[in-house]
């Protein structure tokens, strides 16, 4: 070996992509659409509630979108009614896993920083509703197995004879139950107003003349089911095997 030809060591390239935390664009990309998002949907549930009326809804497009006013004391699609503070709880757990996966994420994952502000927005945004929207929900029964239930507002003292409860939140169109048939308590409630309108033909057997989306919805969970479906997305691609940069080749080699 001669002195001045020792070979050098081939140069270590680092292309660990930065963390998304200290970006500014990965920060706007995350924090401006959560704030926009979020703030539409609590605007847009307040106006449905204060000018849609409870009686009848407002078609918006015909035979394709309405405004509807409803309450929801359950999860998604209506579901697990009455379990509001779990679903307040794994609200919280849920953010914590949006904030701890941009904190993981780089400044490249455009996508996925794009899919958490969806779900961090739906997240939020119902998650004040159980919290600070209350209503009382009355729920009908034969014995011990509940039959239905209707949400809205007491209107006056309950006695032991009977019940009157009318829409949320002004008690309006009241009517009587027998106190004997229902049982009543107060909660958070998720107000819900989107109706698509369009329903199976008729020529579709057992499916004809039922909606096609009968779910009523807000802001927040078309939010929360676009963050989730990019989520998976990211999720699927990130899967994919990735090709390390080579080396570059020791200097003086051809």
């Amino acid at each position: 070996m001669m002195d001045g030809f020792a070979p050098q060591a081939a140069p270590t390239v680092d292309d660990t992509p930065e963390s998304a935390m200290g970006h500014v664009a990965s920060q706007v990309r995350f924090w401006l659409p959560a704030v926009v998002l979020l703030w539409l949907d609590l605007w847009s549930k307040n106006w449905a509630f204060t000018s849609v009326p409870t009686e009848h809804s407002q078609i918006i497009i015909p035979g394709f979108l309405e405004f509807r006013r409803s309450l929801n004391d359950g999860a998604v699609f209506g579901t697990f009614t009455g379990y509001v503070g779990v679903f307040i709880v794994a609200s919280l757990f849920a953010l914590g896993f949006v904030f701890y996966l941009f904190a993981k994420s780089t400044r490249r994952q455009r996508s996925l920083h794009v899919a958490l502000a969806l779900i961090l927005a739906g997240a939020i945004g119902n998650l004040y509703d159980r919290a600070f929207i209350k209503a009382d929900v009355v729920r009908f029964r034969e014995g011990d197995n509940p039959r239905g239930s209707r949400i809205g507002t007491l209107v006056g003292e309950p006695t032991d004879e009977e019940v009157r409860i009318g829409d949320w939140p002004d008690g309006a169109r009241a009517r009587t139950y027998k106190a004997s048939d229902v049982t009543f308590h107060r909660q958070g409630v998720v107000r819900d107003f989107i109706k698509f309108m369009p329903k199976f033909p008729r020529s579709w057997g057992w499916l004809g003349g039922y909606d096609m989306w009968p779910w009523i919805f807000n802001v927040a969970d078309a939010s929360l089911v676009c963050g989730v479906g990019l989520l998976l997305l990211n999720c699927f691609f990130d899967r994919k095997p990735r090709t390390a940069n080579p080396a570059p080749p020791p200097a003086g080699t051809h």
